[in-house]
């Protein structure tokens, strides 16, 4: 079975259309920094990754960040290890930093269609963050998406089934330095 499930991701990855390469990957990351240095880089601010997916592009993020911060990460899924995501918020972590009256900053993979960004920023909101404001790595142009929008934003990308740079295909290909989206999607 693994032989197997190797071909077939193998496959999945040699037939995917890079979206998004290395370096402008590298140029979204700097161009959402130099914005949130701005607006953040006064404010000791708390850093807050969304898990799994956001690892990646926070740890990414962090290294331009030269100013003073917290970091704490919370784990909220809609999608666990499915393509398409379920109704409900599921928490596996809340955030362990005394975040009251603070200034919070979320970082995630990716803006699809909001609800897991939505209801994160909401449960800060309602918890006692003084602001709240969000960063994604990328934006994903289609027009099923709650109100709102990211403050910070690297790149958009168009409506596809998308893996790499803290986006997972079944769980796998987080760790790519790319964007790339599925054949036939």
């Amino acid at each position: 079975m693994t032989i197997q499930k190797i071909e077939e991701l193998n496959t999945i990855l040699e037939e995917a259309d890079c979206l998004i390469n290395a370096e402008q990957l590298d140029s979204a990351i700097d161009k959402i920094a130099n914005q949130i240095t701005k607006d953040y880089g006064d404010k000791l601010p708390i850093v807050i990754c969304v898990m799994n997916g956001g690892l990646i592009p926070t740890a990414a993020l962090l290294e331009k960040l030269q100013f003073p911060l917290e970091l704490d990460y919370v784990h909220a899924t809609r999608y666990g290890m499915e393509l398409e995501g379920q109704v409900e918020l599921k928490w596996h972590s809340y955030p362990q930093s005394d975040f009251k009256d603070r200034h919070i900053l979320v970082m995630d993979d990716i803006f699809d269609q909001g609800h897991t960004l939505k209801a994160i920023v909401e449960w800060f909101k309602e918890n006692g963050a003084k602001t709240v404001s969000c960063a994604t790595t990328v934006n994903k142009l289609h027009d099923r998406k709650v109100e709102m929008t990211p403050e910070y934003v690297g790149a958009e990308v168009e409506d596809r089934f998308l893996f790499g740079y803290g986006m997972d295909y079944k769980g796998y290909f987080r760790n790519l330095k790319g964007i790339y989206a599925v054949k036939g999607t």
